[in-house]
């Protein structure tokens, strides 16, 4: 079983003019991407309300790397990333095998 979690920053024009669209959109896409990307067994997408330097995160278990490695090249993950790329000025990732 893989793990992937990643945090980003939001851009500053992005947090005060289109958040709540934005969060409730990523959150839709990225449950979406369940089913439809094999491995995928797990994707949580959330807003940040504690503070610190990332606003918003992503959680997905995958039953291998391979399966991570196809999700990371997937058209339908790779629309929402760009979502996520062009709202975004930080990243932090964490990938583990357990």
């Amino acid at each position: 079983m893989v793990k992937h979690i990643v945090m980003w920053k939001l851009k500053e024009e992005i947090k005060n003019e289109q958040l709540n669209e934005l969060i409730t959109s990523l959150q839709s896409r990225f449950k979406a991407l369940l089913g439809v990307i094999d491995g995928l067994t797990d994707i949580e997408f959330g807003r940040n309300y504690n503070g610190g330097e990332y606003d918003i995160a992503l959680y997905c278990a995958f039953t291998t790397r391979e399966a991570q490695d196809a999700y990371q090249k997937n058209p339908a993950h790779l629309a929402v990333a760009e979502t996520v790329r062009a709202s975004t000025c930080g990243r932090a990732c964490v990938d583990y095998e357990i």
